[in-house]
């Protein structure tokens, strides 16, 4: 079972389709008791770090989803403001995230502004740093939807999942034990996205 989070942030619904496609039980929740018994679990989101951070503590789910990620050792993955959220700190809004991952989070600083808009959006190439289960049978032709303003910057490199470019390289994916977290959105991926998916629910 998965639990795909709601704190009222993300395509939720994207989400559960494609889990539903895939064939794999899962369940949009916030209830405490749902996270707990599920399997693995979905950090999705879309929006203001700051304001997902005050919405998922104020439906009591900060110190919950820490534990079940730090103690339990659940397999977690984030989507874009969810991988965002895993970081300790970001720009946006100056806002303190779960410190899962030793990163912080930060605007685009492009060349050319005119040439590369901000938010980065559509569709781009991912270029793996190393091998994982996540991106098992994902060539590097492969091609992600992003759509974002702010990027993550790890501390530590050996967690760096898969780059992209765009003006400059940023960080696409990262990973840590049980700690996965890409920018962009596999649930509006195609094939590419359900692939992963079905990676994750596989590890």
């Amino acid at each position: 079972m998965i639990a795909i989070i709601d704190y009222g942030m993300g395509n939720l619904k994207s989400v559960k389709r494609k889990m539903d496609r895939i064939g794999v039980n899962s369940i949009i929740t916030s209830d405490p008791a749902e996270i707990k018994k599920s399997d693995r679990i979905i950090l999705p989101g879309v929006g203001h770090f700051a304001k997902a951070v005050t919405e998922i503590k104020s439906r009591k789910l900060w110190d919950l989803l820490s534990e079940q990620v730090l103690i339990e050792k659940k397999p977690v993955l984030g989507i874009c403001l969810g991988m965002q959220l895993m970081a300790e700190h970001s720009e946006e809004g100056n806002a303190k995230g779960f410190g899962w991952i030793n990163a912080q989070v930060i605007r685009f600083k492009v060349s050319d502004p005119i040439k590369y808009k901000i938010p980065h959006m559509g569709w781009n190439t991912i270029k793996s740093s190393k091998d994982s289960l996540l991106l098992e049978n994902i060539s590097s032709e492969s091609e992600f939807y992003f759509v974002h303003s702010y990027h993550v910057k790890c501390n530590n490199a050996d967690e760096i999942l898969a780059e992209t470019i765009y003006d400059k390289s940023f960080i696409s994916a990262f990973h840590k034990e049980n700690i996965y977290g890409v920018q962009f959105h596999p649930e509006k991926s195609h094939d590419s996205g359900e692939l992963l998916l079905k990676n994750f629910v596989n590890i």
